[in-house]
Parts: structure tokens; sequence; C-alpha cells
């Protein structure tokens, strides 16, 4: 029997909101991700926001890696200052994860991006974000829906030729729930699919030698009900499984 994939998934930390413990923090992620990974056959493990230095230790313990979505990625990683539009910014977060991003990429591990996670991805290639949707007047469909984010809320198109054409068909609708978007692309980043308004919604590098997915919605929020969005999951547990193979021979 093949061994099943182990997936690292980046977290988050948070303050307990009960009085008594309010001086704790706690690492966590959603449930969504870890479900959807086992429901696929994977093994689910979280990567705690930590010392960069450690990168290279988690990123040999698993098969692919999963970033997750969560606070504004800082604009000094692209060359910007803060304008009053960003929201919370987390930079102990984003050293981690561009060390574990970084880390992937020389070890060829998989990796699927999810929402901020799309978005670091591209800006650890050298691309930019618009720090708030609001700075380009051609954008006009609600991004950040104001329907349950179970729901989804628009259509994308989806190229023809790309991975995420084998996942998700051309108008499918996804849900949205971020105030960013990429706005230069990172080098040898793919655009596999854009909202009707051309907000960028899927990116992807594939070849011989790295295989990253990332996508701008949340399918961790809707796959129990939509086999797409269950897909994106199989799928990093297939290019993890991919990867292993070409690996050991």
């Amino acid at each position: 029997m093949q061994n099943k994939s182990i997936i690292g998934i980046t977290g988050n930390t948070s303050a307990l909101t009960n009085d008594d413990f309010e001086a704790f923090k706690i690492n966590y992620s959603s449930t969504g991700f870890s479900s959807a990974i086992s429901k696929v056959g994977g093994v689910p493990i979280i990567i705690p926001i930590n010392d960069p230095a450690f990168a290279k230790e988690y990123i040999q313990m698993v098969d692919g890696l999963l970033l997750t979505g969560g606070q504004d990625v800082s604009p000094m990683l692209y060359g910007e200052e803060p304008r009053q539009v960003i929201g919370p910014t987390s930079p102990d977060r984003d050293r981690g994860e561009v060390a574990l991003i970084k880390e992937a990429i020389r070890q060829k591990k998989p990796i699927l991006g999810i929402c901020r996670g799309l978005q670091l991805i591209n800006v650890v290639l050298g691309g930019s974000l618009l720090q708030d949707l609001s700075e380009d007047n051609s954008i006009t469909l609600q991004h950040v829906q104001k329907s349950q984010p179970e729901f989804a809320t628009h259509s994308i198109k989806v190229k023809a030729g790309t991975h995420i054409a084998d996942i998700m068909p051309n108008n499918s609708f996804v849900n949205s729930v971020h105030h960013q978007a990429i706005k230069e692309l990172g080098a040898g980043l793919t655009v596999s699919a854009w909202s009707p308004d051309n907000v960028i919604e899927a990116i992807e590098l594939v070849d011989d030698d790295q295989s990253i997915i990332a996508i701008q919605w949340h399918p961790e929020l809707t796959f129990l009900n939509d086999n797409a969005s269950l897909e994106i999951f199989a799928d990093l547990i297939k290019r993890a499984q991919n990867c292993s193979a070409n690996q050991s021979k």
C-alpha cells in the first residue's frame, strides 16, 4: 500500500477570548483545510508561525505545502509603503512563510496557495499586489462577498490548457473573501483563471522541476458540497505523490 502523503498546512496565531486566559496565544488553522486533506487521503499537519531557520526541517517532513489565508501580505515585501487601505499584517508570519515557500521550491515539493497563499507566492516570485481592490476602478464585482462564504458568488474564466483547467471547468462559480489581489505577476507564473472584471483568480507554475498551484477563492469552505473544490485538494495529493515518485527514482 502506498504511503499517505503528509501535507503541511500553514497556521496562524490568535489570543484566547476567555478572560481567564486572555494573556495566552494559540496556534490554529481553520478546520476546513485539515478536513479536506484528510478526506482526499492525505495526512494534515499544521506548521506554526516560527523562526524561518526551521523551514528546511519543516519541508523535509512533508510531501506538500498548503499556504492558507489570513492577514495582508506586508507591502514592504514588494517595495511599497503601507497605505491607509491596507489591513492587519503579520511580519512574523510573512518571514516564516516566505522561508517555507523558498524551501519548498528548493526541495521541489508541490505547493497549493489559497487566498493570502496565492498573494504571497506571487510576491516571493517578484510580483506585487493591489493593497486594496479600490485602487483599480475597473474592478466592479463584489470580491468580499456579503453572502455566507460557503456559497459561490461569482464566476471565473479558466484558461484552456492550464493545470487548473483540468480541475475547474470554465465559467465555474467560486466564493470570494479578499480585498487584495495580484497587480504585477511574479516571474515564471502563468495566469490560469480570472474573474469577469479581470481580477487574477488562479496562477500556476507547473513543469518537470516544480509544481505550484494557487487560487484566490476558498475551497476549504465549499468542498463538502462541491466536487471541484474537493478536487483542488485531491490534486495536491496527486502532485505530492508524483513528486515523491520522481525523487525516489
